[in-house]
């Protein structure tokens, strides 16, 4: 078999074993267990990710992309998805879709492991924001740049000399 017809296949053991821990530094209740799917299988433009967040725990941060599509399709236990600032209580088969503009987060108040898989798209640039902490996120690539929303200039000002 040749080296692209392998990587194609990630089998349930590799899937497992490459799992890692990942938190937001921004919310001290996010801690996710994950492990991305669509990287190590030659996907580029697509993300596909398998999370699992404990009882008691969120998954990273409320937030919204103005240029990516995002999903998340919820394998087992129960969670609380916030969407546009209303909460929905998710389980097992229920799916969500945030086109661009839709703000998201998701948490698990219950007593049992929340296990979803979530992904979205792979824009070479994107405008996001965290709107209850006031900050804006633009990414060009790798780069990251954050500043606060409070800090933009609108239209535009006059050039300083």
């Amino acid at each position: 078999m040749d080296d692209k017809k392998r990587t194609a296949l990630l089998r349930a053991t590799e899937i497992r074993a490459r799992e890692e821990s990942a938190a937001h530094p921004w919310n001290p209740k996010s801690e996710v267990r994950g492990v991305r799917l669509g990287v190590p299988t030659g996907l580029v433009r697509t993300g596909v990710n398998l999370y699992r967040v404990a009882a008691g725990k969120e998954s990273l941060i409320y937030h919204v992309h103005y240029y990516e599509e995002e999903w998340i399709y919820v394998l087992s236990g129960r969670g609380v998805a916030e969407i546009d600032g209303e909460e929905h209580e998710v389980g097992p088969g229920d799916f969500m879709g945030f086109a661009p503009g839709v703000a998201h987060h998701m948490r698990n108040p219950f007593g049992e492991e929340l296990v979803y898989l979530c992904g979205g798209e792979h824009r070479e640039y994107d405008v996001g924001e965290y709107p209850k902490l006031g900050y804006r996120m633009m990414r060009r690539g790798r780069e990251v740049d954050l500043y606060k929303i409070s800090d933009a200039k609108k239209p535009f000002p006059p050039l300083e000399e």
